[in-house]
């Protein structure tokens, strides 16, 4: 569960800090959102150097399976956006193959 919520925050993170540059470029906010931007992209940055996993490759790949799950979510609760069946199959498949990337069984 902390290494869930590891990879949620991050993600969370991520998606603040693309969103600032989202509302400044696309929804024409102003550039001061990019100073909060930024601090969140250094906060995501720092928090998947947490990971638990051996190779930072693997971390990020494991990340990427959260970080869909976390887009859609926010499509839905920042956008308004309530993801259909395709989205929640697409990422309970993508949660799947995180889930095996991080814990599947390796040779030592």
């Amino acid at each position: 569960m902390q290494t869930f919520a590891l990879y949620l925050a991050a993600a969370l993170s991520e998606i603040a800090g693309c969103f600032a540059f989202w509302a400044w470029l696309r929804l024409d906010r102003s550039p001061l959102w990019l100073g909060p931007g930024m601090a969140s992209l250094a906060l995501f940055a720092w928090l998947l150097t947490l990971s638990p996993a051996d190779h930072a490759g693997r971390a990020y790949a494991v990340y990427g399976g959260v970080y869909i799950t976390a887009s859609v979510l926010w499509m839905w609760l920042a956008e308004g956006r309530r993801p259909d069946q395709w989205d929640v199959t697409g990422t309970a498949i993508c949660l799947a193959g995180a889930a095996l990337i991080l814990w599947g069984p390796r040779a030592a």
